[in-house]
């Protein structure tokens, strides 16, 4: 498949205002292991900072899209390490201002299409208001990836997390 683009000197000075069209960040599970978690745990900058570093328990699910620069998109995406609930442990921490986030299921593994070689984990959490074991279910889904163990030593903490709301993804 060939893409031709042809330009046009006429126009020139009223396409540089406009946006650019068709451009939406949706990568793969792959993708987002194996490129971007992988470039941010080798400390390898890219030249647009399309994945934010925050502390994503500090925030609502409902205020994580105020904190990212994409607006009207339906997922974020972010950067974040996983804080853990006691100093000494793995167990981690995922409690928020107003609630916290349950892991549901299993980690299900994400493999490269070069390989059979696991290179990443994918866990799925839901969001319940209040406090563990009197909380709410909410619509609220997030999705956190993950390295496995073996490929990494120094970022055994260093987690990748999709937050979007099932009830904006129906719609």
């Amino acid at each position: 498949m060939n893409v031709v683009v042809q330009a046009c000197a006429d126009n020139k000075d009223e396409e540089e205002d406009a946006p650019l069209p068709g451009f939406r960040f949706h990568p793969t599970d792959e993708e987002l292991v194996g490129f971007y978690l992988q470039r941010k745990v080798d400390n390898k900058p890219l030249k647009i900072d399309l994945i934010k570093q925050i502390d994503i328990y500090k925030f609502d699910p409902w205020d994580l899209p105020k904190a990212s620069s994409r607006e009207g998109e339906i997922e974020s995406y972010f950067f974040c390490r996983r804080g853990r609930k006691y100093r000494n442990s793995i167990r981690p921490n995922r409690v928020t201002g107003s609630g916290f986030w349950k892991a549901t299921g299993i980690d299900k593994p994400i493999y490269s299409n070069e390989g059979s070689a696991c290179i990443g984990l994918k866990k799925t959490l839901v969001y319940y208001r209040g406090t563990a074991g009197k909380g709410t279910k909410t619509d609220w889904m997030m999705h956190e990836f993950r390295l496995p163990h073996s490929t990494h030593t120094n970022a055994s903490n260093a987690t990748f997390s999709n937050p979007k709301s099932l009830a904006l993804e129906e719609a």
